[in-house]
């Protein structure tokens, strides 16, 4: 069975608590679960869109067994509401954004409305959703970054390598609600250069190299991430004796540059 559920981002912290435990314990109301159904999480607003793909792998759970989440609860009062009942637990599977998955496209093939509860996704919307949720839109604002450190061509530079906050779409777009798509080193700005297809285009740049952080690090979109162009993307990451340029190292460079 496949289902489609709401999520508002402005309650709960959808994205840090996947990311954190890859898993969320889900209030199950009256909706009869399977284990190893598929479940669509619509973002409300201002997202508008599906962003995660889960799967059922516990259902009618008593509130003993479920994981404590209250730090991604924004609301406390919501967090003590949601307190009740059994709870479903969903992994998550994979995550997106995608203009494809927003609820103007949705409508467009045939969904009514936003959702408001749990319904099932079925005929038409289902197989669109299917096909639809696919990354391989982001490589649009990473064309010529990949995870990558061989030559193609003898005499062309290395490829630069991004990690996998960088080239996440949930993380562009967790960084993006927060900062912005002005770039954080030059202003650049792509949409007033460029207009409409310049809209939302910018990188997204992890502050503190992976290395140095441990496996147990635990995101913060807000703090860790920053939006910037791709050239100054390309200069954080290129390395000078070996190391890498700190944000406020580049930052001076583009000074030095504009008072000349």
């Amino acid at each position: 069975m496949n289902w489609l559920i709401s999520a508002n981002s402005k309650i709960y912290e959808h994205a840090s608590s996947f990311e954190h435990h890859s898993f969320i314990d889900w209030r199950q109301g009256q909706t009869h679960y399977e284990i190893g159904d598929t479940v669509y999480i619509y973002c409300t607003t201002p997202i508008q869109s599906i962003r995660y793909q889960c799967r059922v792998s516990k259902i009618g759970m008593p509130f003993e067994n479920i994981r404590d989440d209250r730090e991604y609860w924004k609301d406390e009062s919501e967090y003590s509401k949601a307190l009740q009942g059994k709870f479903v637990r969903l992994d998550l599977t994979n995550q997106i954004e995608s203009l494809n998955l927003s609820l103007q496209a949705l409508k467009a093939q045939g969904l009514k409305s936003a959702p408001q509860g749990p319904m099932r996704l079925q005929g038409d919307v289902l197989h669109y959703v299917q096909t639809h949720f696919t990354n391989i839109d982001n490589d649009d604002f990473f064309p010529e970054i990949i995870d990558s450190n061989i030559d193609v061509f003898e005499g062309l530079k290395k490829q630069i390598t991004v990690n996998k906050y960088e080239r996440s779409s949930i993380a562009r777009a967790k960084c993006i609600e927060f900062h912005g798509c002005v770039c954080s080193l030059c202003s650049f700005d792509f949409e007033r250069t460029y207009g409409d297809v310049g809209k939302n285009f910018i990188h997204v740049h992890h502050v503190k190299p992976l290395y140095t952080i441990g496996e147990n690090y635990r995101i913060d979109y807000e703090q860790d991430l920053i939006p910037v162009c791709p050239n100054c993307h390309a200069m954080l990451h290129k390395k000078v004796n070996d190391k890498e340029l700190s944000l406020e190292q580049l930052k001076e460079c583009i000074e030095e540059r504009d008072e000349v």
